[in-house]
């Protein structure tokens, strides 16, 4: 589901259920922090990096830790960027070398309406009107579920390449649906209009990132790209 929104460069691995952490092995120092962790967030925590040291494979880097850095962004193995999801009954990571892509940021949700008041939180006046919009033409589609996971990749994709916080006020994210998209599985595209300076891209000042949504299975899915340049 993931990899069919990302370019070919990226290489992604997921999961549905937590199968996943039966068969990976937690490094000593993942292992510590889950001291007090109960046993859904282990399977949670455990499940991820399998499927991240399983993409490490694919991409011919030798299996490694994953550890939180600041605001619990994973660190990846040098050379490498990259991005982990999990939700209930399903987890994904994907990862790309450097030289490929400047950032990339993932999201999964399970395709249900945002808790009460959290759309308020989390979306501009502007994306609450285009919702409504989309609403509108496509009323099976939880759109404000769908914004909510767009905020957090554009998010994911920020932070590695800023090191700063990114409010959710701070990128006015605009959805669009591919044609002909229908049926069991919908997709289209993404863009978030960076509110604030963006970051510095091979020299340029980035305004906008682009990306890929998609509903299917139960779940919400999204993804954005940062290219070199």
């Amino acid at each position: 589901m993931i990899e069919e929104l990302l370019p070919e460069s990226v290489v992604a691995v997921e999961t549905y259920g937590d199968d996943g952490a039966e068969g990976t092995t937690l490094y000593p120092e993942e292992q510590a922090l889950l001291t007090r962790a109960v046993e859904k967030r282990r399977r949670e925590f455990t499940t991820v990096r399998g499927c991240a040291r399983r993409a490490m494979e694919k991409l011919g880097v030798a299996p490694a830790p994953i550890l939180p850095g600041d605001r619990g962004a994973p660190q990846w193995p040098a050379g490498l960027i990259g991005s982990m999801t999990h939700c209930d009954g399903y987890s994904a990571a994907a990862l790309a070398r450097a030289t490929d892509l400047a950032s990339l940021g993932i999201d999964a949700e399970p395709h249900l309406v945002l808790p009460d008041g959290v759309l308020d939180a989390v979306a501009l006046p502007t994306e609450v009107d285009r919702l409504s919009g989309l609403a509108a033409r496509i009323s099976d589609v939880h759109w404000d579920r769908l914004l909510f996971s767009a905020k957090e990749s554009v998010y994911k994709a920020w932070f590695p390449l800023t090191a700063k916080w990114l409010d959710f006020s701070e990128a006015d994210i605009d959805i669009l649906v591919d044609a002909g998209a229908g049926g069991r599985v919908l997709t289209g595209r993404l863009r978030a209009e960076l509110l604030v300076p963006g970051p510095l891209v091979g020299g340029d000042r980035v305004g906008f990132f682009d990306g890929r949504w998609t509903v299917q299975r139960g779940l919400v899915a999204t993804v954005v790209t940062v290219p070199h340049g």
